[in-house]
């Protein structure tokens, strides 16, 4: 059975950093979390490319077991360039593209609605919102969003956050949103929103997890090489569902597993450019990295 079910971006990127360059490599918010939840469960993508994308990355993400068969086609694929400084926290956006994601109506395969795991990869709230009134019974759904929609679609991302149980913002998202600097205001704030618990993602200085009178604080794995942050945050969110949805528990210290899942599969993902390094990840390296966060958080 094809679960979960992640809706988002399937794009070709062109992006530098200060340790290299790439032109028209896969990327998009789907692409990331779909292949980072396929270190545990079978996903399924819904999205939109065109006619120009390559066949060989339809056939990557079925290699990776992922279902593909939700991904419509269009005249033309999304396409985003930029460039990371030193600070390798914020991408500078140089060009977007939309394409034919601008007129983009999804369109579930039966079987989909059948998921109980949704992730709501970062794309238009709206697009969001009609992926949960088509699922039939799901039993989770996370979601992620970016700074665009806090401030295009601002009134449409609260209905949607009001159908999430858990919610995952960076933290200047998260300040951004609800209006305040501090973190555990926001945390309190999204909770009251009828979400279950909230994760705020600090980039290289690991996440945050707020449920009901529980907090954990996850660490960032020390990376020595950095070539590209570009997906991390979708990585993180895609491992966080698909791991969920293998064990299929959602308590407090559940969660905090699935943070810490999370945070190993971006930090693969960050070690080089688009999806590259998540073509070579298997499960004894994600586990040897699991020990590590274990004696990071020891004392």
């Amino acid at each position: 059975m094809t679960d979960p079910i992640i809706i988002g971006t399937v794009a070709l990127d062109s992006l530098e950093t200060p340790f290299g360059k790439v032109k028209d490599v896969i990327g998009g918010s789907a692409t990331y979390a779909s292949i980072a939840a396929s270190f545990f469960s079978k996903p399924g993508i819904l999205s939109i490319v065109g006619k120009d994308f390559p066949k060989q990355h339809i056939k990557l993400l079925n290699e990776k077991g992922v279902n593909t068969r939700g991904i419509a086609t269009g005249n033309k694929t999304f396409r985003w360039q930029g460039y990371y400084e030193f600070d390798m926290n914020e991408a500078k956006t140089i060009r977007t593209e939309l394409n034919s994601l601008e007129s983009y109506k999804v369109e579930i395969p039966e079987d989909y609605k059948n998921a109980k795991y949704v992730f709501l990869a970062n794309i238009d709230p709206e697009l969001q919102l009609d992926v949960v009134k088509a699922i039939k019974k799901p039993e989770l759904i996370v979601m992620d969003t970016m700074n665009f929609w806090i401030e295009h679609k601002k009134e449409q991302l609260l209905k949607t956050i009001g159908k999430a149980d858990i919610l995952i913002l960076n933290d200047s998202e998260a300040r951004q949103l609800f209006d305040t600097p501090n973190l555990v205001k926001t945390a309190n704030a999204a909770l009251k929103l009828h979400t279950h618990a909230v994760i705020i993602k600090k980039g290289e200085h690991g996440a945050l997890l707020f449920t009901d009178n529980k907090h954990f604080n996850a660490p960032g794995y020390p990376l020595e090489n950095i070539k590209d942050p570009t997906g991390c945050g979708d990585s993180f969110g895609g491992a966080l569902t698909g791991y969920l949805a293998k064990t299929q528990d959602i308590s407090e210290a559940n969660l905090r597993k699935a943070v810490v899942y999370g945070s190993i599969i971006a930090s693969f993902n960050a070690e080089d450019f688009s999806v590259e390094r998540l073509k070579s990840v298997n499960k004894s390296d994600i586990e040897k990295r699991y020990k590590e966060f274990k004696d990071i958080r020891e004392f």
